[in-house]
């Protein structure tokens, strides 16, 4: 049972679907946030988030740190849901820290971590036009590297689009996994 990269857009169901995942691979679930909660709308969508996952999810929050936070998660929780890869590099940069090796870091942990499954959640920024400026194109490219890395030592690797998942590699879900069980 190894780890999962789940892709989408914003408000594809991606969340929703690696929560099931998620919810199927453990007994012992955690959400591990990588959202900073800065300004009001982002407060109230950390809110929302809690109580749509419900309370079987123990709640760990790390915005830069994602490799010690898997690490220590994982002696706690056979299942982690990371949430999310996108809002973590978003982090780093501000942070001005180095997100090469920030990834090669997570790179390591999710290779040695054994016992607990991952499925990691993110964003893709690839399938729109070239961003206009360098900031947004240092950041789409980081990102779609990162994709690659982290999908290539995923056992699965989904894309999700209209609450739809889509198998990129492994073994589609079972269906009690594609059925919705939150309304958005």
């Amino acid at each position: 049972m190894g780890h999962v990269l789940v892709l989408g857009g914003a408000r594809s169901g991606k969340t929703g679907f690696a929560e099931r995942l998620t919810m199927r691979a453990g007994t012992r679930p955690a959400y591990l946030a990588t959202a900073q909660a800065l300004d009001d709308e982002m407060r109230e969508r950390v809110r929302a988030h809690r109580e749509q996952r419900g309370p079987e999810f123990a709640t760990i929050e790390e915005p830069l740190r994602l490799s010690r936070a898997i690490t220590e998660a994982a002696r706690k929780h056979d299942a982690i849901l990371v949430d999310c890869l996108t809002l973590w590099i978003t982090n780093l940069i501000m942070a001005e820290e180095n997100v090469a090796a920030a990834v090669d870091e997570l790179l390591a942990t999710l290779t040695e971590t054994q016992g607990s499954r991952v499925i990691l959640v993110s964003n893709e920024v690839g399938l729109g036009i070239v961003p206009d400026n360098a900031m947004a194109r240092m950041f789409r490219d980081l990102v779609g590297s990162a994709h690659q890395r982290v999908a290539e030592i995923c056992d699965d690797a989904y894309f999700v689009v209209a609450g739809l998942p889509m198998v990129l590699k492994g073994s589609p879900p079972v269906p009690e996994v594609m059925r919705r069980v939150h309304e958005a």
